[in-house]
């Protein structure tokens, strides 16, 4: 009778270990700033090194035709809110009255620079799932009060960026004499991954870097000051941040295979928007840092170069390593994306523009249910002071359906169209050529933008 018991007990203990829910994954997401599609390894580039995140792309999917905005506060508004740039008011830096007044033919709609206090953004949803939460690096969302990420769901948030050297940081945390911004946020991420690796996390690393101030670590710029340059890739001092950055990755991931945490954890890489480069070539006088072909033009533009960034996510085990997807992927996916993967069914109650994409991070070959993606900017980004071009963009919309890109600029109706499959430099309109589907893909965007509430720029009187 005593071994009964015993026996009993067992099927007992064991039954309920059988029972425990599994624990989430960790979600790790690095965000570099300013970097082109074709500035890592794993995606062209023969100058810029960067092992580590290369190394994340062997064990992962990239992601070939992933868009974000065309800069960086819109991107991130989308990626805490998972919605479109309409919804929020959120369209660029400051303001959409950018350039010479002169040169300007519209009036433009104010621009919101902190997504608003009613929607519940990612960390909050992630907390609600049970996850602690950190950011550590540029947020440009708001900093002050009720907007800095502490009071947006984020457990531990340390701000910093417009400088890579005597850099400030809010709040006030110490920093180590001569500390390079990119180290120093990647100091405090490891610390967080230690503090927590016992629960599920939620880690946003937020690099300034590429961003200008062009500022990188001495010893870097000679390592690439005696490389040749190849095809636009030449800066010694952008080479060396892109190095830095690609260290930063290479930390994080050693940080979790130290752990034992890595078959428990996705690691994301991406960049916010599309390269400071390309601008000559598409007839733009601003300067250029990189190069983003066979991408047109750079950030601050509405073509492939200034939206479609490099996204590379990896989570051994679960998503097959070495493989890559040219699905369309858009920043408002990243919201529904998480909560699928938390298993938490944890959901704001605001619209979700984007779908989740779970489903095909497990399985390349997954079709996604979505006929379109869209981008509306109803500003202006002017090029440089005194340029005989004087815009990077226009009011513009964009949208891409299937292989075909259509834009059209608000100020004359001129309305630009691309099969960027065949087509990727977008170098043949095919607007007048392919009239019915022109017409059709312009009349969904119509559609779209009034389904939305988007603002649009109105003729000056």
């Amino acid at each position: 009778m005593r071994y009964l018991f015993i026996l009993a007990a067992l099927f007992l203990a064991s039954s309920a270990f059988a029972q425990q829910p599994t624990r989430p994954p960790n979600i790790v997401f690095i965000l570099a700033d300013d970097l082109g599609w074709t500035d890592v390894g794993c995606m062209g580039t023969k100058y810029y090194e960067t092992p580590n995140i290369d190394k994340l792309a062997a064990r992962g999917l990239k992601h070939m035709s992933w868009y974000h905005s065309q800069n960086c506060t819109p991107t991130r508004a989308a990626i805490m809110t998972g919605q479109y740039a309409p919804r929020t008011g959120v369209y660029t830096v400051g303001s959409l009255e950018r350039g010479d007044p002169k040169d300007r033919k519209l009036n433009v709609p104010t621009n919101v620079t902190q997504p608003p206090i009613d929607r519940v953004l990612l960390p909050q949803v992630m907390k609600d799932a049970g996850y602690a939460t950190a950011i550590f690096g540029k947020w440009h969302l708001g900093e002050m009060g009720k907007y800095h990420p502490s009071k947006r769901g984020f457990d531990d948030a340390i701000v910093s960026m417009g400088k890579h050297f005597d850099f400030n940081t809010n709040p006030k945390v110490p920093v180590p004499a001569g500390a390079y911004l990119a180290d120093f946020l990647t100091d405090h991420a490891e610390k967080f991954i230690d503090k927590n690796k016992d629960r599920p996390f939620f880690l946003y690393l937020s690099h300034f870097g590429v961003h200008t101030p062009l500022q990188a670590k001495k010893e870097l710029i000679e390592k690439y000051q005696k490389k040749p340059g190849v095809d636009g890739h030449n800066d010694p001092v952008y080479a060396a941040m892109i190095e830095s950055v690609d260290q930063s990755v290479g930390r994080i991931v050693a940080k979790l295979e130290a752990l034992k945490l890595t078959e428990n954890t996705i690691v994301i890489f991406a960049s916010d928007n599309g390269g400071v480069g390309g601008y000559m070539a598409a007839g733009i006088n601003a300067r250029s840092i990189t190069s983003n072909r066979p991408l047109r033009a750079g950030k601050g533009t509405l073509y492939e170069g200034g939206l479609r960034v490099p996204f590379i996510v990896a989570w051994p085990g679960h998503i097959p390593p070495g493989r890559s997807t040219d699905v369309p992927g858009v920043h408002v996916d990243l919201l529904p994306t998480f909560v699928e993967l938390t298993g938490k069914k944890v959901l704001p109650k605001h619209t979700l523009d984007g779908v989740s994409l779970a489903k095909l991070w497990k399985n390349p070959d997954t079709k996604i249910d979505r006929d379109a993606i869209y981008f509306h900017f109803p500003g202006y980004l002017e090029a440089g002071k005194g340029a005989k071009a004087a815009w990077r963009t226009t009011p513009c919309g964009m949208m891409r359906s299937g292989d075909f890109t259509l834009l059209e600029y608000f100020e004359d109706g001129r309305l630009e169209l691309y099969n960027v499959k065949d087509d990727i430099g977008q170098t043949k309109n095919l607007a007048k050529t392919m009239p019915d589907r022109t017409r059709e893909l312009h009349q969904k965007m119509i559609d779209w933008r009034r389904n939305i509430g988007a603002h649009m720029p109105t003729l000056k009187r």
